[in-house]
């Protein structure tokens, strides 16, 4: 971890620790990823970290969808069949349910971003493909 690039990307003094690295997930990012769970009570909200070209593969919430909000660096987000939106500190994202995407940090710079899983019976993530080094290759 290069500490010194990761607080001039994610601005000093990030309002939340980055946690632990994401073992339990890693399968399912390229890179170097942290997760810090706020909380699991009700609805369950984690600050997610991600060192620069680490993204998560595609993936689905089933049910109850997921929310983004952005809190340092740059990345993006990008459903299936659309166009990548690149995000910064302040942007918000609305995953609605059932819909395949993907998010993580630019090349260049560290990401961070408070994920909510928005609370439903029977909600669930399905882990897809890893995006295409190509399609990434293609981002800012």
């Amino acid at each position: 971890m290069d500490k010194q690039q990761m607080d001039k990307d994610l601005g000093d003094g990030s309002a939340f620790p980055i946690g632990e690295e994401n073992t339990a997930f890693a399968q399912y990012f390229t890179g170097e990823c942290y997760l810090n769970m706020l909380t699991a009570k009700g609805v369950g909200i984690g600050n997610v970290t991600f060192a620069p070209k680490t993204i998560n593969n595609w993936h689905i919430h089933h049910k109850g969808g997921q929310i983004l909000l952005v809190t340092g660096g740059r990345g993006y987000y990008q459903e299936w069949g659309k166009e990548a939106l690149e995000l910064h500190p302040g942007d918000v994202v609305n995953i609605p349910p059932e819909v395949k995407h993907w998010h993580g940090a630019a090349a260049d710079s560290w990401f961070q971003h408070l994920a909510i899983e928005v609370p439903a019976e029977g909600a669930s993530n399905e882990w897809l493909e890893k995006v295409s080094e190509a399609d990434y290759q293609k981002l800012k």
